[in-house]
């Protein structure tokens, strides 16, 4: 092969990586979310972390198979455990078995005896994990605020009557009764709606004993100058009901910054529906796989 015919190809070569390199540099990136205010105005995801700093208590609502919001959920707590004393906690470990979690953090026992001693959810290992190493990494307090669900369970049933016989040593794990209830909140009354003949007030009666066992755990760890960032389906905390709801009448100074998590076809605009959904709405895309 002749040095002419060398040089044609290493020129052809430098071409098409050149080519490739700049159509690389220059293609189009499709957003897989986008940041709203409540008004539906589009935010920075620097504006987004401002708005959480100035917060006592930041409700982060996510929905529970969705990437996005678990993977914005880390970015956010590491941020904030980089910036000053930080208490974590979340719905998905139940206060039972808030011991078991301590000594998680502590070291004294592993992961596969962590497993063993609490009920964690199927999704654990892949979403929370991570939230609950980087608490054991930092030193920081991660918090078990749910009710254990033997007693949603049985409210769902029986109503709230049916707390009336928990023995008086697992009553720390329940919001101080009797249970502040107000039936025609928008998400109880949605709730309802939604679970058509399904549904019955007892069933909305266990999903506020959720909200209140939530929020009485955050109240019990709130001090000033501590941030606590908690994790929660998005329902407990969508238009400032549910957790906030008893936060606000518990303890009515705190500063309370809600997220919520919404799915659309499209992130460059929120849908009105959303709008004044939280504080802060993060919109993913619709095609976006979820986590399970």
């Amino acid at each position: 092969m002749g040095q002419h015919s060398l040089n044609r190809k290493t020129r052809t070569l430098v071409v098409t990586i050149a080519a490739f390199t700049w159509g690389m540099g220059n293609a189009q990136v499709l957003p897989a979310y986008a940041l709203f205010n409540a008004e539906g105005k589009s935010i920075s995801h620097k504006k987004f972390l401002h708005a959480v700093d100035d917060a006592d208590v930041i409700l982060f609502g996510e929905q529970h198979n969705n990437s996005i919001a678990h993977w914005l959920e880390l970015v956010v707590a590491r941020d904030l455990a980089a910036r000053g004393p930080l208490v974590l906690g979340a719905e998905m470990i139940e206060a039972d078995d808030q011991n078991a979690l301590d000594r998680y953090l502590r070291g004294e026992i592993d992961q596969d005896a962590f497993d063993t001693l609490t009920r964690l959810w199927p999704n654990y290992a892949t979403d929370y994990a991570p939230l609950v190493d980087l608490a054991k990494e930092k030193g920081l307090p991660f918090i078990a605020t749910n009710v254990p669900r033997r007693y949603a369970r049985a409210v769902s049933k029986g109503g709230f009557e049916a707390l009336d016989t928990v023995p008086e040593a697992e009553r720390q794990w329940i919001a101080p009764l009797p249970i502040d209830f107000d039936v025609s909140l928008p998400q109880y009354v949605n709730m309802l709606t939604m679970l058509g003949e399904h549904g019955t007030p007892d069933v909305v009666k266990a999903q506020a004993l959720k909200d209140a066992t939530m929020a009485w755990s955050i109240a019990q760890h709130v001090r000033k100058g501590v941030r606590f960032l908690h994790f929660n389906g998005s329902y407990h905390s969508d238009f400032h009901a549910g957790i906030m709801w008893y936060l606000q009448r518990a303890q009515p100074e705190l500063k309370i910054v809600t997220i919520a998590t919404v799915v659309q076809g499209q992130v460059k605009k929120l849908d009105a529906e959303h709008r004044g959904q939280a504080d802060v709405i993060l919109c993913v895309d619709a095609d976006i796989p979820g986590s399970y």
